[in-house]
């Protein structure tokens, strides 16, 4: 017996017919509830715990075996589980829009296709466009944060690399390109080409491992602890805390690459909305209980912020935990370039499959059913950026994207609630519109602190998007096709 619900009809009753209504860039992507494999499409492959363990590799990562320390050193002091705190509440605003939205669109695509159901064609492509920049960048950032460890790690085993390919140009002594976080972006591109199922299973084993070995950071680290470092609790006050919130911010919003998956889990509709949910409960335990335990065995002064637990480990006479933690450091943060690059090659097939990219690109394996000839070009762009840019370089070209998308999202739930109250939803979010107004304020809050290079950046990439969209998008979209439109035909 089939699962899927009856697919919701086109609207063809919306008024007007120019360039900005719904019958031109402001179109609606029909909201299709239907779970089942379409020919030549994804296949449903990934349970519950699997999508978990994809959203978790996301989640925890640098703001474990980093970012915790970072803050408390330098914004609030112990009190940065607070940081973290406010940090987790904003991030979950954002969390259960995606989880209504989960649960009623089960497509590929994430943000970008919520959007184009809910907002409109523009708006859609707008974010696909953005989130195409965001993720890429992150998957680069990470593989450079990942390429550090794994230099520190061998040289602490006697292995020596030469200088050119220990970091992109401009970043040391002889440095010619960042070889090892060029090599790991090819490597992730090549285990998601081997199939959604295969490459799952990789991401949940190296999760497994991840927090096998947090955990036990955890446990040591919690018979070292010593009360008096606990204080003070707000030596920069509580004003320090809410700026490290701003940072940690960005450590806790890993699901929304998971979402993108939506197509290829089993019983999405159900699935989704509750692994969002549980795998943030789960990296909000472990982040208060690393700030916990890593403020307690070390006064915040003290910390290394380029080894925070190393330090703090090595502080209480266990430094020989410090290799456990860069291997850990290793996996975890590979986890999370890996669910990015997933996330990436999933909204590039998303958007064309809906004809606002060459349809091409949506063309799937016939054997794997992944689409190769999006993961390819996706694996060796990362690279390049990887390999030539410096960390903080690549770093710039992260943030603002993914803040965009939570506005965006937030702003279409409380749309489609008014304009869509009969849709079928299997998860709705609490409170609307309050929920969707706090990720909205602390998102708008957080963009309103990026520094002007990084709007410029991102204003650039936005105006090339807009001149794609324009002469190709526009005319190739499936949607423009559908109402009739002849292929070339003038906006």
């Amino acid at each position: 017996m089939s699962r899927s619900t009856p697919v919701i009809p086109r609207d063809r009753t919306a008024p007007g017919s120019g360039l900005f209504s719904r019958e031109g860039i402001f179109r609606l992507k029909p909201v299709d509830s239907s779970e089942e494999e379409t020919a030549g499409g994804l296949r449903r492959t990934m349970g519950l715990w699997q999508l978990v363990a994809l959203s978790l590799g996301g989640l925890v990562g640098a703001g474990v075996f980093s970012l915790a320390g970072v803050v408390a050193h330098e914004d609030a002091g112990p009190g940065v589980m607070i940081s973290f705190l406010v940090a987790i509440i904003a991030s979950a605003a954002a969390a259960l829009c995606y989880a209504e939205f989960a649960g009623t669109i089960p497509r590929a695509g994430s943000a970008y296709t919520y959007s184009y159901a809910a907002l409109g064609e523009i708006v859609g492509w707008a974010i696909g466009w953005d989130l195409l920049l965001e993720y890429t960048a992150i998957v680069a950032v990470v593989a450079i944060a990942v390429s550090g460890y794994l230099s520190y790690i061998l040289e602490h085993i006697g292995g020596h690399l030469p200088n050119w390919m220990l970091g992109a140009p401009g970043t040391g002594p002889g440095h010619r390109v960042d070889l090892l976080a060029a090599l790991l972006c090819v490597f992730l591109a090549f285990v998601l080409s081997r199939g959604t199922k295969e490459s799952a299973r990789f991401e949940t084993v190296l999760v497994v491992v991840k927090l096998g070995i947090v955990a036990l950071v955890i446990v040591a680290g919690a018979f070292h602890i010593s009360s008096g470092n606990y204080s003070p609790f707000l030596p920069f006050g509580i004003g320090g805390a809410f700026t490290g919130a701003a940072t940690t911010f960005f450590a806790v919003y890993g699901y929304d690459a998971m979402s993108a998956a939506a197509e290829e889990s089993a019983e999405a509709k159900k699935v989704l909305p509750k692994a969002i949910v549980i795998s943030l409960a789960i990296a909000a335990v472990i982040y208060l209980l690393v700030c916990l335990v890593l403020l307690g065995m070390q006064n915040y002064r003290d910390i290394d912020v380029k080894s925070p637990f190393s330090s703090a480990l090595a502080s209480v006479g266990l430094g020989g935990l410090g290799m456990v933690v860069a291997v850990g450091a290793v996996i975890g943060i590979t986890t999370s370039a890996f669910a990015n690059m997933l996330a990436v090659t999933r909204v590039w097939f998303s958007m064309s499959r809906d004809g606002l990219l060459p349809r091409s690109f949506a063309r799937n394996h016939p054997e794997r059913h992944v689409p190769t000839r999006v993961i390819w070009p996706v694996g060796i762009g990362s690279a390049l950026i990887a390999g030539f840019l410096p960390i903080r370089e690549a770093a710039d070209l992260t943030n603002i994207g993914i803040l965009m998308a939570f506005i965006v999202v937030a702003v279409a739930v409380v749309v489609m609630r008014r304009t869509r109250p009969d849709l079928p939803r299997a998860f709705r979010t609490p409170l609307v519109p309050l929920v969707p107004a706090i990720g909205i304020a602390f998102s708008v809050w957080l963009i309103s602190n990026l520094d002007w290079v990084t709007w410029v950046r991102f204003a650039v990439w936005m105006a090339l998007g807009l001149i794609v969209y324009g002469l190709f998008g526009y005319r190739n979209s499936t949607e423009h096709r559908s109402r009739g439109h002849e292929e070339g035909a003038a906006p």
